[in-house]
């Protein structure tokens, strides 16, 4: 086979993670410290009012219905979303869509942790999409908006049925600030600092339209909840939640790196300029696939592709030939190169999903980047493969 130069432009910023994401581009940790209230309790009133002040400028941002409630709570998205789940299903059935491993997560805790009686998984392999015709009107549907883990992701809401009886719960993590979001369809939407924003972890963001509290505060499930998972007191909506009072102990740092995060989103011109970048690095990566032989998108429906946890796979007669362990031990080669050389880190394929490689293009990534990487991938799948032709 020809053997590719060595390319001598490499990506100015070689983190492409799908999560943690990079940081924005104009990103100092000093402005971020300068921001940030620390040592200082988050119940104090300047820590309290920038705690109000991120949700406030999080639901501006984002479009968020003035009656739905916005609030930081807990564990990262993974928080947010078991939170909602273990306070909200149960007096309704429930249909979870799975297409890659954290909507086979929900799944799994639905079915086994919650014990609903009523629970259907429409399920469909990495790549595809469920048939989402067939979620019951009157059933909770539970589904990730983008697939993270398989770069998969819904077209639209509009399979949502208008009339809907049940309430829609909608794990967007790394969907929101890229993709839009049909608000009129959305009863629960979860997501957290780290994807999009580029932020940092360990904390979640809960948007509730005004029928998910309303469940809230007629639907007291008999399971046990811990006290991170509860959001009502009384019967009532913890209001203190969406106005900042958090429910444990929130890294400050954290708060003001995302404040910072929502300055440069303002800065650029808002969601559609994050939006916009998306796409761009999006379409740049997907030209060079296009162009390639030996890659595809591990989605195959153009209209269901992702554009920020891009998912491909090694279509090479010789490697997609071996065993998934030997397909797996040669896309980790490739990226144990590309880190070595500084030129991409973390892209390897998430460890559920099927060999190959996983590229973030988010908002945060720099489109000349996306085009300075593609080089690189060529050289290092040839670089892989006169390795295993040697040996």
């Amino acid at each position: 086979m020809s053997f590719p130069e060595r390319p001598q432009v490499k990506p100015a910023r070689a983190e492409f993670s799908s999560g943690p994401c990079p940081k924005h581009p104009e990103w100092s940790a000093e402005v971020v410290a300068s921001k940030a209230f620390l040592g200082r309790s988050h119940r104090a009133a300047d820590p309290k009012a920038q705690l109000k002040r991120v949700i406030d400028r999080t639901k501006s941002l984002l479009g968020v219905p003035e009656d739905y409630r916005l609030g930081i709570v807990p564990a990262s998205d993974t928080g947010a979303f078991e939170m909602a789940m273990w306070s909200l299903l149960g007096p309704r059935p429930v249909d979870m869509l799975v297409w890659e491993s954290f909507g086979a997560g929900w799944a799994t805790d639905a079915t086994k942790q919650l014990e609903l009686q009523d629970c259907r998984v429409l399920k469909a392999d990495y790549g595809l999409l469920p048939d989402l015709c067939e979620v019951r009107i009157d059933a909770d549907i539970c589904f990730t908006q983008n697939g993270t883990t398989s770069g998969a992701r819904v077209p639209n809401f509009d399979w949502i049925a208008n009339e809907r009886e049940g309430l829609t719960l909608v794990d967007a993590t790394s969907a929101v600030f890229a993709q839009p979001v049909d608000w009129s369809k959305v009863d629960v939407l979860t997501f957290s600092w780290q994807k999009v924003l580029g932020g940092e972890g360990a904390h979640g963001v809960l948007v509730l339209s005004p029928r998910a509290v309303e469940r809230l505060e007629t639907f007291a499930p008999t399971r046990p909840l811990p006290k991170i998972f509860r959001l009502t007191k009384g019967g009532k909506l913890i209001e203190g939640i969406f106005r900042g009072e958090t429910i444990n102990t929130p890294s400050m740092l954290a708060v003001a790196d995302c404040e910072d995060a929502l300055d440069w989103v303002d800065r650029i011109g808002g969601v559609s300029a994050t939006m916009r970048r998306a796409d761009a690095n999006f379409r740049a990566l997907q030209a060079w696939v296009d162009a390639t032989p030996w890659v595809e998108n591990l989605v195959a429906h153009d209209d269901a592709r992702s554009n920020t946890s891009v998912c491909l796979k090694i279509v090479d007669p010789a490697i997609a030939s071996m065993t998934d362990e030997a397909q797996a031990a040669f896309s980790k080669r490739m990226v144990g190169m590309l880190a070595a050389e500084t030129a991409a880190y973390d892209i390897g394929g998430y460890r559920d999903a099927p060999p190959g490689l996983r590229i973030w293009c988010g908002a945060t990534v720099e489109t000349a980047d996306i085009e300075a990487l593609t080089p690189w991938l060529d050289w290092a799948f040839a670089a892989a493969k006169n390795e295993l032709a040697t040996t």
